[in-house]
């Protein structure tokens, strides 16, 4: 719904004499309501993404966030030299004055990690997050799809508890936050969460001399919410390497298919994850329990069907089976679709008809064709 409005926003492009579009500008603009600073004047600096036909702008700013400033709140825009990128360190000085007093950062190759919990913690996740990062490109590598690395650090927010997440999350996912344990956020593109190794589940686990990743290792527990944090990473990935366009009209299915494919956790392992299309085990039961041929042919064409409680968990799991499915056995076909979409902007179709076409170009034919070779192949998985 949030995308839909901002595209609604910004439908057309400028027709101005000198377009911003491409621009690295210093914009200044007034807060919206619900802001903290709703009705002051703020300044932002970044890269436009798209100027519209109004003088509207959508700025992606240098930590990776998207700011949709509407042309009535739009003021001062000063044009900036591209050499202006600030550095990684810039970058984080920046998001811990934005953020709650105690937090402190950790820099790795690729992420910015800004935690209020112990920096062994921030280092596991960086350790987790730098394997599954290493992992995912070399994995669609392989099927001659090159993605793209992304221009600056991907930034992660850690806190120390349950209690000071759910305060910060629950401003953006409402009541859904008490459920999760992290998520990725669209528009600040940060993935956020907490210190896991001090939930409920984990409590007590911790001692002498054992690491973090021991701790976690050493829990059944542990395994859901390992799966959650390389699924929401998953999720930032995609939408920072070319994968998936940030605000493009990306299926659910397959935004969620693909994060799903990555996420299975291994406890075998020191990290708690390794390895990637492993048989997910929780979701492979409930798609045994739930496949029906008519779910399977609405989750190509409907997201409504991801966002009902009655319907979304057996969604996720047909998800889950048809992108295994597709990425095990149409390895080619699957890194044709997906730089498909990958190649769609903001204001792309999105019609039933669009992704049905989209579909059957890439795998040749319908989902109900595919349909028996699926079942098939996840009948057989053990």
């Amino acid at each position: 719904m949030l995308v839909a409005l901002l595209v609604a926003a910004l439908r057309l492009p400028s027709a101005a004499a000198e377009d911003l579009t491409g621009s690295r500008v210093q914009v200044t603009f007034e807060a919206e309501a619900g802001d903290s600073d709703a009705g002051r004047q703020r300044t932002c600096e970044g890269q436009v993404l798209v100027e519209a036909l109004d003088g509207g702008l959508l700025v992606e700013e240098d930590d990776g966030q998207l700011q949709l400033i509407p042309a009535a709140r739009r003021g001062e825009v000063q044009r900036l030299p591209e050499e202006a990128m600030p550095t990684p360190a810039e970058v984080g000085r920046k998001l811990l004055a934005d953020l709650p007093a105690g937090f402190q950062l950790l820099t790795t190759r690729h992420y910015c990690i800004c935690f209020d919990t112990s920096r062994e913690y921030a280092s596991w996740v960086g350790a987790v997050f730098e394997r599954l990062r290493s992992g995912f490109a070399t994995y669609f590598r392989r099927d001659g799809l090159e993605l793209t690395a992304p221009p600056r650090p991907l930034v992660v927010v850690i806190f120390a508890d349950r209690r000071r997440y759910l305060e910060h999350a629950e401003p953006t996912l409402g009541t859904a936050s008490s459920n999760v344990i992290g998520y990725y956020n669209l528009m600040s593109n940060r993935v956020t969460t907490y210190d896991l190794t001090g939930s409920d589940l984990l409590r007590g686990r911790m001692g002498g001399r054992q690491s973090v990743g021991q701790a976690i290792a050493s829990s059944p527990a542990a395994a859901a919410l390992v799966a959650t944090l390389v699924h929401e990473a998953t999720h930032q990935l995609a939408f920072n390497t070319g994968l998936h366009q940030r605000l493009a009209p990306i299926p659910v299915w397959l935004s969620e298919g693909v994060a799903m494919y990555f996420e299975t956790p291994d406890l075998r392992a020191t990290s708690g994850w390794r390895g990637i299309g492993m048989v997910n085990q929780q979701r492979l039961a409930r798609w045994r329990e739930s496949h029906r041929r008519e779910l399977l042919a609405r989750i190509l064409v409907d997201d409504e069907v991801f966002r009902d409680p009655a319907t979304a968990l057996d969604a996720y799991a047909e998800a889950w089976g048809l992108a295994f499915f597709l990425l095990k056995t149409r390895r080619k076909e699957s890194a044709d679709y997906l730089a498909r979409l990958g190649r769609r902007g903001p204001v792309s179709d999105d019609s039933p008809q669009q992704r049905l076409a989209d579909f059957e170009a890439a795998f040749g034919g319908d989902v109900e064709s595919l349909e028996p070779a699926l079942v098939r192949f996840l009948s057989q998985l053990r």
